[in-house]
C-alpha cells in the first residue's frame, strides 16, 4: 500500500491521461507529477513546507484538483468552501493558523480581504492561455518571493505528516479540526480503489465539490492512485451532465442522492448519450439513498449503483456495497470497505449480529483525532475505536445498516450543519429571545435546517427577515428553510432541550 504521495502518484503511466476537463487539453501523468513537484517548489520558496497550513479557495475544476493534491503531498492542505461569507472565512483562516491562502488571480472572494487583515499571505493561481487541464503557476500577490525554505520542511511529506485538515461540524457551535495524515489519505484512496476495482482504463466524471471529503478522496485521489483518468467539471450541473458524459466517455461517477435524482430527471431525453457511454457502475455516498431511487437510477443507466458510507474522520469511506457479482443490499451501506467496523453497546462492549448500537471504526484511514480539542478526543474514541455517532446494526452477512443518529448534526444532502452555530447567529438578531435549530426530514436532501424562534416581547420579525439575517453571515446551506414562531421552546420530559426528534414532535416529519 502507498504511504506517501510520491508513491501514490507513481502508478499512472507517463503518457496516460491523468486529468481532463471540458474543452481543455488533457494532462498526462508525467505532467501531473511535474506540476506537483513545481507547486511544492513554489511553496517552499515562500517558506511554506511540510505541516504548514495552506488554505485553498478555488472554484471546482482541474486546477483545484491538482492544487489540492500538490498541497497535500508536501504541506497541509486546507480546502475551504468558496461560498463561505466573510465571517466564516475569518473563523476558518484564524482557526487553521494558515500560512498562505491560494486563490485564482481574478478572484473577488471575501477570503482575500480577511486574509490580509489576519496577516495571511495571498498567493494567486495563474493558468496560462491554452494550458492543459490542471496546469498552473503560483505567484504571490504582493510580488515578493522569499528565500527558499530550509530543506527539512521541503519536498514531499512523510506518512505521519498532516496532509489535510478539514473542519467538521461539532455538537457545539465550534467546528472541530480533523487531522488527516498522509498515511490516512493514501490508505483511504487505496480502500476505495480496491472496492471499486479501478484500473488504468477507468475514467471518472467528477461532479462533486472539491472542498468536501467525498469529492477529494473518492472523486480525485482514489482513481489517480490506480492510474485512472479524472474528468474535472466546474461542479454539478444537471443541464450539462449529459454533454460532459459524451465528452468524457466515463466508466463511472460518484455523487450524492440529490444529484442522482436530478440526473435521472433529465435522463429521458438523453437515452442515446447513455447508450453511447455505458457505465461500469455508479456510486452514491454522503447521505442515505432511498431504495426506490437506487432502482430508478439502475433502470436508467443499466448499471449497478454502489451505495457507500463515509465521514470526514474516516478520510471518507467506511463501508460500501460491493460490485457484482457480490450481493448488494439496498437499504444497507454495505460491507466494511477499509476500516474494521463494529457495533458497540452503551457499556463499551461490542455487540453481535442484528443488535442495535453505535457504529464504531478503526484502521489506517481513521484520524488520530481532533486538533487542540481534548474533550472531543476523549468523547470520540473508546477502547481504541472511533465513535461515529451513528446508530446501526450489522447483519449475519456483515452488512451495515444505519438506523438513526446519536448526534444533533444536520446532514443536508451531504453538507453537515451544526445547529448550535445557526442558533448563535439567530440569537444576535435584536428581535430574537430564544431559538433552537434542528433537522427536519426532506424528501431529496435527507434533512433540511429548521428552527423554532421565540421573539422578544412586543417585537415583530418575519421568517424571511431572519433567513436574510443568517444568509449574510453563513453559507446558504445553513439558512433555516422553515422557521416556526412559538411562545416557548419545546423541551423534553426532563426539561432539557432535545433537538433529536423535535421535527416529529412538531409535526414536521
Amino acid at each position: 500500500m502507498h504511504n506517501t504521495f510520491r508513491q501514490l502518484l507513481s502508478t499512472g503511466a507517463d503518457t496516460a491521461v491523468a486529468i481532463s476537463a471540458p474543452g481543455r487539453t488533457a494532462l498526462s501523468y508525467r505532467e501531473l507529477r511535474a506540476q506537483v513537484d513545481n507547486t511544492l517548489a513554489s511553496l517552499n520558496t515562500l517558506r511554506v513546507g511540510r505541516n504548514d497550513r495552506v488554505a485553498i479557495v478555488l472554484a471546482n475544476g482541474p486546477e483545484m484538483a491538482v492544487c489540492y493534491m500538490a498541497c497535500a503531498a508536501g504541506t497541509t492542505s486546507a480546502p475551504l468552501n468558496p461560498a463561505y461569507r466573510a465571517d466564516e472565512f475569518e473563523f476558518y483562516l484564524s482557526d487553521l493558523n494558515a500560512k498562505v491562502l491560494i486563490v485564482e488571480r481574478d478572484s473577488a472572494s471575501p477570503a482575500i480581504e480577511v486574509a490580509r487583515q489576519l496577516g495571511v499571505r495571498v498567493v494567486d493561481l495563474l493558468v496560462a492561455d491554452g494550458a492543459p487541464a490542471g496546469s498552473f503557476a503560483l505567484v504571490p500577490r504582493d510580488g515578493d518571493e522569499a528565500a527558499p525554505a530550509a530543506t527539512p520542511s521541503g519536498g514531499y511529506g512523510e506518512p505521519d505528516d498532516i496532509g489535510m485538515v478539514l473542519h467538521t461540524s461539532g455538537t457545539t457551535s465550534r467546528p472541530k479540526i480533523v487531522l488527516l495524515s498522509v498515511r490516512n489519505l493514501c490508505a483511504s484512496a487505496a480502500n476505495i480503489g480496491h472496492t471499486l476495482q479501478f484500473t488504468a482504463a477507468d475514467i471518472g466524471l467528477n461532479i462533486m465539490p472539491l472542498f468536501h471529503i467525498h469529492g477529494l478522496i473518492a472523486g480525485v485521489l482514489a482513481p489517480l492512485s490506480a492510474g485512472s483518468q479524472v474528468f474535472c467539471t466546474p461542479g454539478f450541473n444537471a443541464l450539462k451532465f449529459f454533454a460532459w458524459m459524451d465528452e468524457a466517455k466515463p466508466t463511472w461517477y460518484t455523487a450524492v442522492p440529490t444529484m442522482h435524482q436530478a440526473i435521472v430527471g433529465r435522463a429521458k431525453g438523453n437515452a442515446e448519450v447513455i447508450r453511447r457511454n455505458p457505465l461500469r457502475f455508479l456510486r452514491s455516498s454522503s447521505s442515505s439513498m432511498p431504495p426506490q431511487v437506487i432502482r430508478d437510477v439502475e433502470e436508467v443507466f443499466g448499471s449497478p449503483l454502489i451505495e457507500a458510507y463515509g465521514m470526514t474522520e474516516a478520510t471518507h469511506q467506511m463501508s460500501s456495497n460491493p460490485l457484482p457479482p457480490k450481493a448488494r443490499k439496498p437499504g444497507t451501506v454495505g460491507l466494511p470497505a477499509g476500516p474494521e467496523i463494529a457495533i458497540m453497546g452503551a457499556d463499551g462492549n461490542l455487540l453481535g449480529a442484528d443488535a442495535v448500537g453505535e457504529i464504531v471504526i478503526r484502521g489506517p484511514n481513521v484520524t488520530s483525532g481532533y486538533e487542540n480539542n481534548p474533550k472531543a478526543n476523549e468523547e470520540g474514541f473508546l477502547n481504541g475505536w472511533f465513535r461515529t455517532g451513528d446508530q446501526g446494526t450489522r447483519d449475519a452477512d456483515g452488512y451495515i445498516s444505519i438506523t438513526g443518529r446519536l448526534k444533533e448534526i444536520i446532514n443536508r444532502g451531504g453538507e453537515k450543519v451544526s445547529p448550535r452555530e445557526v442558533d448563535e447567529i439567530l440569537m444576535d438578531h435584536p428581535a430574537v429571545a430564544q431559538v433552537v435549530c434542528f433537522g427536519m426530514p426532506h424528501p431529496k436532501l435527507g434533512e433540511e435546517v429548521a428552527a423554532v424562534v421565540v421573539l422578544k416581547e412586543g417585537v415583530v420579525a418575519t421568517d424571511r427577515e431572519l433567513q436574510e439575517f443568517v444568509s449574510k453571515r453563513a453559507a446558504d446551506f445553513k439558512v433555516p428553510k422553515k422557521i416556526l414562531f412559538m411562545d416557548e421552546i419545546p423541551k423534553g420530559a426532563t426539561g432539557k432541550l432535545q433537538r433529536i426528534g423535535l421535527a416529529q414532535k412538531l409535526g414536521l416529519a
